[in-house]
């Protein structure tokens, strides 16, 4: 298990746009889709949250664009918590393409942790702040 998430993937052709790259929606999937792996990668994925009543809800994505991806490229996305208070958490994210070293997009989610029924922030529970390695600033990738 480790601190930072990786998944790589071949960007398809579905998801290209009218400018023939990747659409900017995308990043958005792909940063949900990186951040429910890792959570699960760490013991904590979707289902054991809901088991508990619990869930995270989403109060703001930051998403900055570098460069363009094209269909074909090989790229990863990293992921990692950068942060907890008491019912929020800061995830970021690297979008890189290594066979040009080229830093495509970074972005960041916070998270609220709430009930899952009534939507209410509850405080972050010890056992899933354990699970997770809050990545310093100097340790990003």
């Amino acid at each position: 298990m480790s601190a930072i998430g990786k998944i790589d993937l071949v960007v398809p052709t579905t998801v290209i746009d009218v400018n023939g790259h990747v659409n900017n929606v995308q990043y958005v999937q792909w940063m949900q889709d990186a951040a429910m792996a890792h959570s699960a990668e760490l013991g904590w994925p979707q289902e054991r949250y809901a088991a508990q009543g619990r869930t995270w809800i989403i109060r703001s994505h930051t998403i900055e664009y570098h460069h363009s991806a094209y269909a074909g490229e090989a790229i990863t996305i990293f992921t990692w918590v950068a942060s907890f208070e008491k019912i929020r958490s800061l995830r970021k994210f690297k979008f890189y393409r290594a066979a040009s070293d080229t830093v495509l997009a970074t972005a960041a989610t916070l998270f609220v942790f709430c009930d899952q029924l009534t939507g209410k922030p509850l405080s972050i529970p010890r056992e899933v702040q354990q699970a997770y390695t809050v990545v310093s600033r100097q340790d990003e990738p």
